[in-house]
């Protein structure tokens, strides 16, 4: 049997959102960040930005059913400042804090839901 390394583990992430505009107003508030809005394939997606899109890991929301609330996979994404902020920013934003913060070597994170119940986890 071979082994396969791969650089990243993950190379791309999708999370479906009701509504386009309002989910990329909603990670936009919470991560302090500018989603681009493109046409890629048949979708209108946004797209979360990162430093290097050659060979950074990155995804996009697109307009979609999303799962039952706080089942499926979770995506951990990055937050500028304080985890604090963050977690406040997902509240008034009309999101869900569904965990206590929890620290862990590399940093620290806490599980959320978007407004449409998608799992998330906020890191810094």
């Amino acid at each position: 049997m071979s082994s396969f390394t791969p650089e990243n583990a993950a190379v791309w992430f999708e999370i479906p959102v009701s509504d386009l505009k309002a989910g990329m107003a909603f990670y936009n508030a919470v991560l302090q960040t500018e989603l681009v809005e493109t046409e890629m394939g048949p979708n209108v997606i946004g797209i979360f930005p990162n430093k290097d899109p050659q060979t950074g890991v990155a995804g996009h929301l697109y307009a979609g059913n999303a799962g039952d609330a706080g089942k499926g996979s979770t995506i951990h994404l990055a937050v500028p400042e304080r985890l604090e902020s963050a977690m406040d920013r997902v509240v008034e934003n009309g999101g869900k804090v569904v965990s206590d913060i929890v620290s862990i070597p590399s940093g620290r994170f806490v599980y959320c839901l978007d407004p449409d119940g998608n799992s998330i986890g906020l890191f810094n």
